[in-house]
C-alpha cells in the first residue's frame, strides 16, 4: 500500500463513461501512474452534464472500485473534472497603482493585482480558474516576474473560465454521495492541457481540441500562456447519431459501422462499395454505402472543427500557432480525423506531447484518458502549491 498523502486521484464523469486515474506523486514533485478504473455511464449523462444522479453514482462507485483495485489503494477523495455548455472563459485584467513613488513591487503588490483581475459575474456564477498569462510594469508588456521592480502601476492580464453554480454541484454532488471528498474541480478543457501540452509547444502555440462523446473542450495556447478555451456540446455520439438517422439504423449499429469503416474525409475512390451486415430478426439483410457513411461523418466533423476555427479567428488566435494542433478524446480515433483538421485549421497535426510522467503506456498514451491523466497533473499542481505556502515559498503566483 502506498501512503495515502502520496496519492491523487483524477475522476472524468464523462458522457460515455466515468474514467479514474490514480497516480503517486513524490516528494521531488515527479508522478507516477499506478491505476485506472472505468465505467460507463449508462445514459446517466447527456453532453458532459449529469442528468440521473443514481446512475450516476453507480458509474463512478464502479469506476472507483476498479481503480482501487488496480492501484491497491483506499480512495478518499478525487480532483473533479467539470464540463457543459455553461461553462464560459474570457480574458481579464487587474490594475494595481503603486502608492508610494519609487517603491519596489513587492509579493502584497501581486496578490492585489491579481484580486483586481477577479470578474464581477452574474449571480449563480462561479470562477472555475484564473489562469495568469502575464504582468505588465508601467506600459512594459510581457514582464515574467515584476517583483523587486520599481514602478507607478502594475496590470496583469488573467485567462478566467467560470460556470453555473447548481450545474457544478451537481456532479460534486454524487461524488459526495459516495462518501469521497472533492478536493477541487477543473474544467476538463484545462485538464486536458495540462496532460498533452508541453512547454515548448505553448510557447510557440498549440491548440489541443479533446472530443469526447458528448462535448468538444478546446484549449489554445501562446507565449507559455492558456489564451482562450472553450466547450461544444456537441461530440461523438452526435456523429453516431447522424449515421443512425442517416442510414435508419440503431445507434449500437451506427457505432459499430463508424468504429470499422467510418473515416473524417469522403475517398472519392471508395465509388460503389457497401458494407453488408444482418438485420435485426425479420428483417432483410442491410446494405450501406461506405460513401454516404464518410459523407455523414465529414459534416458533423467538419462543422465541429469549422467552429472552433471560427472562434479563434474571432480572438485574433489561430494563425499566431504556430506549433499546430493537439488532438485528444475518444473521438479523435475516428480514421482521417488528423487529414480533415489540417484541412480546416491550416495547421501541422501532432501528436500528443510528453506526459512527464512515468506509470503504464496502455493509460498514458491512449486518447481517451487524457482529461484524466490532467486532472491528476492539476491534483498535483495543487498539492506542490500547498506545499510551497507551507515552505514560506511563492506558490500561489502558479495560480489554479
Amino acid at each position: 500500500m502506498f501512503d495515502q498523502t502520496d496519492i491523487i486521484v483524477g475522476l472524468e464523469i464523462g458522457t460515455a463513461k466515468v474514467c479514474a486515474v490514480v497516480a503517486e506523486l513524490a516528494d521531488d514533485g515527479n508522478l507516477s501512474v499506478v491505476g485506472i478504473g472505468q465505467a460507463p455511464t449508462r445514459g446517466a449523462v447527456r453532453k458532459g452534464e449529469v442528468i440521473h444522479t443514481q446512475r450516476a453514482e453507480d458509474a463512478v462507485r464502479e469506476a472507483l472500485a476498479r481503480a482501487e483495485e488496480s492501484a491497491n489503494v483506499e480512495i478518499g477523495s478525487v480532483y473533479l473534472g467539470v464540463t457543459g455548455a455553461h461553462i464560459k472563459a474570457f480574458n481579464n485584467r487587474g490594475v494595481h497603482p503603486i502608492a508610494t513613488v519609487d517603491r519596489e513591487i513587492d509579493t502584497d503588490d501581486i496578490q492585489k493585482v491579481v484580486m483586481q483581475a477577479q470578474p464581477q459575474l452574474p449571480a449563480g456564477e462561479e470562477v472555475l480558474h484564473t489562469i495568469r498569462q502575464h504582468f505588465r510594469v508601467d506600459g512594459q508588456d510581457g514582464v515574467e516576474s515584476p517583483v523587486g521592480r520599481f514602478a507607478q502601476r502594475l496590470e496583469v492580464d488573467v485567462h478566467v473560465v467560470c460556470g453555473q453554480n447548481t450545474r457544478l454541484q451537481n456532479p460534486v454532488r454524487v461524488v459526495k454521495g459516495l462518501g469521497i471528498e472533492v478536493d477541487d474541480i477543473a474544467f476538463t478543457g484545462r485538464a486536458g492541457a495540462l496532460a498533452a501540452v508541453t512547454p515548448h509547444l505553448s510557447e510557440r502555440g498549440v491548440l489541443l481540441i479533446d472530443l469526447g462523446a458528448g462535448t468538444t473542450e478546446y484549449a489554445a495556447y501562446l507565449n507559455g500562456s492558456l489564451r482562450h478555451s472553450g466547450v461544444l456540446a456537441v461530440g461523438g455520439e452526435h456523429v453516431t447519431n447522424d449515421i443512425a438517422v442517416g442510414l435508419k439504423l440503431s445507434q449500437q449499429r451506427a457505432e459499430k459501422l463508424k468504429l470499422e469503416f467510418g473515416s473524417a474525409v469522403p475517398n472519392p475512390r471508395l465509388g460503389a462499395r457497401t458494407v453488408n451486415f444482418s438485420s435485426d430478426v425479420g428483417l432483410d439483410d442491410k446494405t450501406v454505402s461506405v460513401a454516404h457513411l464518410h459523407q455523414i461523418m465529414h459534416a458533423r466533423l467538419d462543422e465541429i472543427f469549422s467552429l472552433i476555427r471560427n472562434d479563434l479567428n474571432t480572438q485574433n488566435l489561430l494563425s499566431r500557432l504556430q506549433s499546430g494542433v493537439v488532438l485528444a478524446g475518444g473521438g479523435s480515433r475516428v480514421p482521417q480525423l488528423e487529414l480533415l483538421a489540417h484541412s480546416i485549421f491550416e495547421l501541422d497535426v501532432l501528436g500528443r506531447g510528453s506526459l512527464n510522467e512515468s506509470g503504464p503506456q496502455n493509460i498514458l498514451e491512449q486518447p481517451e484518458y487524457t482529461a484524466a491523466v490532467g486532472l491528476v497533473k492539476f491534483g498535483a499542481k495543487q498539492v506542490a502549491q500547498q506545499r510551497n505556502q507551507r515552505s514560506g515559498l511563492l506558490g500561489w503566483l502558479a495560480g489554479k
